[in-house]
């Protein structure tokens, strides 16, 4: 796109939000988004789990909501991308996982959260994982983050990933590596990389690079204490805090405080540590007394990465995992926390995704929305109140089939739409097969397909799919790229 084009977006985007960004006689709330990796629908206490000990997050479902029918993406980049743009990751061209020295990113006319945010005055920072393009211009600082610390992408993307190719001499990180996912069950697919195809891994300020192949175990402890300087910091200006843990993505690292302590291994020893940081925030914001000026979500990118056996999470009742558009691969668990707003203990099972996080920032803080299409949806009204329904008629199941060019090339992908659900039913559209339907209030695993006993619904699902994808397919917008 010619830069007087970027130039004349951004202009209409500013020149909204000085027109909505008036003085108010409250100040608007913060907003605090918690993400793990690749953590199952059933790893928490209040989802279920026997064997894993989440009691701060737990308590946060009591003295919030939880919502059962929250979906992300299924993969780590595609979810981030959702998430901060409010869009299915299809319509701006990030339905997939960037690799490192990738020469595309997210686009310089997309609006994150925080740049919606920055309109109204906010502080904002991002601790953790990015995924969204590791090239200067593509990094969170210049995308609305006052901010950030943390990694460019997936922590497994290292010299010491399972699947490189094994060598006389090899470093006894890699051949560690390589032993722990073998026990766990993990045997790469048959694949295998070249010895250089993954860089060192940066832990970064910003540009500067803090560590090479850090100490994994230290990077939730030192999230933690970041995020708790940036509140106190912030505690007389509004703030957005987008803190994207590393962990439980494989391989797992939990704390020197924390490894031990779970009868659920390694994983369960994650999460528990991610748990404790949770309580830990929300302990810092009782102590400012901000807790009742303050909304913080708890959620995950996608569903448990099963190749990884004993070190991947639990999908619950449902079905699939990580990579997939069945539950178990897309559906999360969600929490939401903001006293005085949400209402204790209010449990949803209507449909809401990561995709609305930005028009319900956006509400709250009085902000303007972005001039482009988006696909999220105020959460609010479905957050005040027990029996209110979804903003969404419906929701879209996108997959990606891709391969990725050695040295950071462009991928080549093929992004379809997979399925289609509305409140109770939903419709898989495989490419080789015929659609299936799955009454997903009586059968959450999606175990009996309903389609010949329901004709009718899988017709108007199917017909109502196509609509959309052909109109979202006139409006896709183009990656960054160097």
């Amino acid at each position: 796109m010619p830069a007087s084009a970027t130039l004349t977006r951004r202009a209409l985007f500013a020149s909204l939000a000085a027109t909505v960004a008036r003085p108010q006689a409250t100040r608007p709330p913060n907003i605090i988004v918690i993400l793990a990796d690749d953590q199952g629908y059933g790893d928490l206490g209040c989802q279920g789990s026997p064997n894993i000990r989440t009691p701060h997050i737990d308590r946060m479902a009591r003295e919030g909501a939880r919502l059962t029918s929250f979906y992300a993406q299924p993969l780590c980049g595609p979810s981030r991308a959702a998430l901060l743009t409010g869009c299915y990751p299809v319509r701006n061209s990030l339905m997939f996982n960037h690799i490192p020295r990738a020469t595309t990113g997210i686009h310089e006319n997309e609006v994150t959260i925080a740049e919606v945010l920055k309109q109204r005055g906010y502080s904002t920072a991002m601790l953790g994982k990015w995924h969204l393009g590791d090239a200067p211009r593509f990094r969170p600082h210049r995308h609305g983050f006052d901010s950030w610390f943390g990694l460019p992408y997936s922590n497994d993307m290292w010299p010491f990933h399972p699947k490189i190719q094994r060598t006389p001499g090899e470093s006894p990180r890699l051949t560690a590596a390589r032993t722990r996912a073998e026990f766990t069950g993990y045997d790469g697919q048959g694949q295998t990389y070249p010895t250089d195809w993954f860089p060192d891994l940066p832990l970064m300020q910003n540009d500067e690079i803090v560590a090479l192949n850090p100490d994994q175990s230290k990077l939730t402890g030192q999230y933690t204490g970041r995020a708790l300087d940036f509140i106190r910091d912030n505690r007389s200006r509004p703030f957005f805090l987008y803190l994207a843990h590393n962990m439980p993505h494989a391989p797992l690292f939990p704390g020197a405080d924390f490894a031990g302590r779970s009868v659920r291994g390694r994983y369960g020893d994650c999460i528990e540590e991610i748990d404790d940081s949770t309580g830990r925030i929300l302990d810092t914001l009782r102590q400012l007394n901000l807790q009742n000026d303050t909304l913080v979500v708890y959620t995950s990118d996608n569903g448990p990465w099963a190749p990884y056996g004993i070190d991947a999470g639990n999908a619950g009742p449902l079905r699939g995992a990580k990579g997939s558009v069945w539950e178990g691969g897309i559906r999360v668990p969600a929490v939401f926390w903001a006293p005085g707003r949400i209402p204790a203990g209010l449990v949803s099972s209507e449909i809401a995704a990561t995709i609305d996080l930005l028009p319900t920032a956006a509400a709250l803080a009085g902000a303007p929305l972005p001039p482009h299409t988006i696909d999220g949806r105020n959460l609010m009204p479905l957050l005040s109140a027990s029996g209110a329904r979804s903003p969404h008629e419906n929701f879209y199941y996108y997959e990606v089939v891709l391969q990725y060019t050695p040295q950071g090339g462009r991928p080549v992908n093929h992004q379809r739409l997979a399925a289609i659900r509305n409140r109770q039913w939903k419709l898989t559209l495989p490419e080789r097969s015929q659609p299936q339907l799955f009454d997903l209030l009586g059968d959450v695993g999606e175990s009996r397909d309903c389609a010949a006993q329901h004709p009718a619904v899988a017709l108007s699902l199917q017909s109502e799919a196509e609509r959309f994808d052909k109109a979202l397919r006139g409006q896709l917008r183009p990656l960054g790229a160097l």
